[in-house]
């Protein structure tokens, strides 16, 4: 209808799997255990790396810092999931859907910034561990996180200013699990030529530039490991290295997928399970891929668990 496709529209009604209503129940209970994991293993982890000292390095450091990323990052959207799935369908205000924008922006692009810092910092370690203390100071640690900080808040800010300078107008539905860029285009009614450059810009200059962060110090660290004379400390090294490449592809590759094509029609099935790939599945990993691996957090673990027997006996 012609009047109905010249509405503006003000507000936004978010679905969730809206083909498949029978899912709901099901669902709520998968992202709500997927939630309380998130906040169980990274609240854990930054507790641990606060209580124990021998956790009081550069890479705790910033692992901290993607943990706190990683819960406000899975909070922006899966509360808010739940909702939808309980009451199938939540009105959002403009303003409300520009806030989730942001902040999603915002974390997913800190995430981005922390895994290349991350990169890097295990590349310096393992490549001139001599020379680690002097090149990953305590100054140079706040600068790195201070300027991850800025560049996504600046990105999130903009893409956010850019987004919501469209026109919106006929069908309000989004079926996706947030309100994101890629369906808010498709509710768009005149040019999106800017935006659509924006989504081109944050895919490649952002994503593309951690990459290749990521890929050139794990090359070098893999150039340091052949190098080993132990073969207990290249397979134990290798491992590593495979767990936290394997985590890094699926974040940045689901990203890849959303951003870097074309986002014309409707919002298909695989784009809302890709979405949950790197919005729900990614932040509940990470405390597991990147700590759980590592001698000290196991030690930290247990000591942790061991504290109150030793008490009660005493």
């Amino acid at each position: 209808m012609p009047g109905r496709n010249s509405t503006v529209v003000t507000e936004f009604l978010l679905t969730v799997f809206a083909d498949h209503p029978h899912w709901g129940l099901p669902l709520f209970a998968v992202f709500l255990g997927f939630y309380l994991l998130t906040l169980l293993g990274n609240c854990g982890m930054i507790l641990l790396i606060r209580q124990d000292r021998r956790l009081h390095t550069p890479m705790y450091f910033f692992l901290g810092h993607l943990a706190l990323v990683d819960i406000c990052y899975s909070s922006t959207v899966v509360p808010q999931v739940l909702g939808v799935l309980l009451e199938r369908g939540v009105v959002l205000s403009r303003a409300r859907c520009a806030a989730q924008f942001f902040l999603f922006t915002f974390f997913a692009s800190m995430d981005c910034y922390l895994l290349a810092i991350m990169a890097y910092d295990r590349c310096v370690a393992v490549c001139r561990p001599l020379l680690y203390v002097a090149i990953v100071t305590e100054k140079a640690r706040w600068v790195l996180v201070v300027g991850a900080y800025a560049a996504g808040f600046s990105s999130a800010l903009i893409r956010t200013v850019t987004a919501f300078t469209l026109s919106f107008c006929g069908n309000n539905q989004i079926d996706f699990i947030f309100c994101d860029l890629p369906p808010l285009l498709k509710l768009s009614c005149g040019d999106s030529y800017t935006q659509e450059v924006v989504i081109i810009v944050f895919a490649v200059l952002v994503m593309p530039a951690c990459i290749l962060i990521i890929l050139v110090s794990y090359a070098f660290i893999v150039l340091a490991i052949v190098q080993m004379r132990s073969s207990g400390g290249r397979a134990k090294t290798f491992s590593t290295c495979a767990s936290h490449l394997a985590a890094v592809a699926l974040f940045f590759g689901t990203l890849i997928f959303m951003y870097l094509r074309d986002n014309s029609g409707q919002s298909s099935e695989a784009d809302r399970v890709v979405s949950v790939l790197y919005t729900v599945v990614s932040p509940m990993l990470n405390p597991l891929i990147y700590s759980l691996r590592n001698k000290e957090v196991k030690e930290a673990v247990l000591k942790s668990l061991s504290r109150p027997k030793v008490s009660g006996r005493s």
